[in-house]
């Protein structure tokens, strides 16, 4: 009997046990450098660029390749907090006001657009070809069409928008971190169509990510610090999960079945849904600290954050604000495995 029990409690550790740690870890920190407040960081994948915009009195959109992390240029004079590209018409846009518009296998400017509110997130959406630019004043979405640049309408979503994802068939869900609940946008006519209630779960929702396939979102909440799984068809709450403190970003693998959360305590949360009802915290990389953005190179299955080391806070003051950014310090953190 005990020889007939040996393989039976073998097959029940590898059934039943404990998965190994995905084993992700930073790999490369690019001291990039260059002066200037940053908060978005975006990957054009096809373009094989990496867009960051950089405040100040040089404000400009950040490029980089993606694969050197080598400067490939800017678009000057743009006082932008993210961007975007669409990947039929290869035209970029900025969230900024006015919104840049350039080509983005050359960088050559297009034109300007002028926008109403207080330009803050961005979403290039492939199921119409339309890009978003999301404000927390109003109105809080403007549609511009990516090919031609026309803007084609407001949205009201009800609150304030951070992180925006689409599902590619027409529907885009936005974070409303003021609302603590998730708006559902109808992609053709522009019209929110369902709002989605985080239920007392998690408020301060600033991430937001998307398992399309399989009607998941990943909604990142800051207070407190929880992963919200919801479904994509009628907002039911799934699961939550904890993850660090201030976060401002997430995005999903699914090649890997990983959710990745960035937060501003200098931590990745890793979060692995083995299946749409069973989401685990596989695990928890330290980055840098202020590295509260991210963005996927989904080539290689790298995380891209960005960060910057600053000095000691000027004296008397309290709360959260700090010193000034120290020169050359500013990175961008490379986490693979």
């Amino acid at each position: 009997m005990p020889v007939l029990l040996l393989p039976i409690a073998l097959g029940l550790v590898s059934t039943f046990g404990t998965p190994p740690a995905p084993d992700y870890k930073v790999i490369q920190t690019a001291k990039v450098g260059g002066e200037g407040g940053f908060d978005y960081v975006y990957a054009d994948n096809a373009g094989r660029n990496v867009y960051i915009a950089r405040g100040g009195q040089n404000a400009r959109v950040a490029v980089f390749n993606m694969d050197t992390m080598v400067s490939a240029g800017e678009i000057a004079k743009t006082n932008a907090r993210g961007a975007a590209v669409d990947s039929k018409s290869h035209h970029g846009f900025s969230s900024s006001k006015p919104v840049a518009m350039w080509d983005s296998k050359t960088l050559a400017p297009i034109k300007t657009i002028d926008v109403k509110g207080s330009p803050d997130g961005i979403l290039s959406d492939d199921f119409n070809h339309r890009t978003y630019i999301w404000s927390h004043s109003a109105p809080n979405g403007t549609v511009i069409d990516s090919a031609s640049g026309d803007v084609l309408g407001t949205i009201d979503l009800g609150g304030a928008p951070e992180q925006a994802v689409t599902d590619g068939r027409g529907h885009i869900y936005v974070d409303l971190e003021d609302k603590d609940s998730v708006a559902v946008v109808d992609a053709k006519t522009m019209k929110v169509t369902a709002t989605y209630s985080l239920n007392g779960k998690g408020a301060a929702n600033a991430g937001l990510a998307i398992d399309a396939k399989n009607g998941v979102l990943f909604v990142a909440c800051r207070e407190p610090s929880v992963m919200v799984m919801m479904s994509t068809k009628d907002g039911k709450i799934l699961d939550t999960l904890p993850i660090g403190a201030g976060c401002d970003g997430a995005v999903f693998n699914p090649k890997t079945m990983e959710c990745f959360s960035s937060q501003g305590d200098g931590t990745l949360t890793i979060i692995k849904e083995e299946s749409t009802t069973k989401f685990v915290v596989a695990q928890t990389v330290k980055t840098m600290p202020g590295a509260k953005t991210l963005t996927l190179d989904t080539k290689t299955g790298h995380i891209l954050l960005i960060a910057a080391e600053y000095g000691p806070a000027p004296a008397g003051a309290t709360g959260r604000r700090r010193g000034p950014l120290v020169p050359g310090s500013f990175s961008i953190v490379v986490v693979g495995k």
